[in-house]
């Protein structure tokens, strides 16, 4: 036969902040305690931190990638520019060979 205890202690306003469970199966007792969890209040806190810490990274990262990258391609649109106005050039030069006739 199961015989079983609970004690459950109240706070000042009526919430129950501990409650304990003796049992007794056979001839060993057990008794389950449970109370108020703390300390996972700093855990939670320190991994928001963490992970707000790394998606400030990313995006600063990210960022500086950005501008990069635009630059980057500003400088090959000139270059690509560049040639073009090179091969018109000599485009024209040939030209005016063909009808200078030399």
């Amino acid at each position: 036969m199961v015989e079983e205890r609970i004690t459950k202690r109240t706070d000042a306003d009526g919430n129950v902040v501990e409650t304990t469970i003796e049992r007794n199966v056979g001839t060993a007792p057990v008794t389950v305690h449970t109370g108020p969890r703390g300390g996972g209040g700093f855990g939670l806190l320190a991994l928001l931190l963490l992970v707000a810490v790394a998606m400030g990274a990313y995006f600063l990262y990210g960022a500086s990638q950005g501008e990069s990258r635009k630059d980057d391609a500003v400088a090959q649109a000139a270059e690509d520019v560049g040639n073009a106005a090179t091969k018109v050039g000599n485009s024209v030069e040939k030209a005016v060979e063909k009808i200078d006739g030399k």
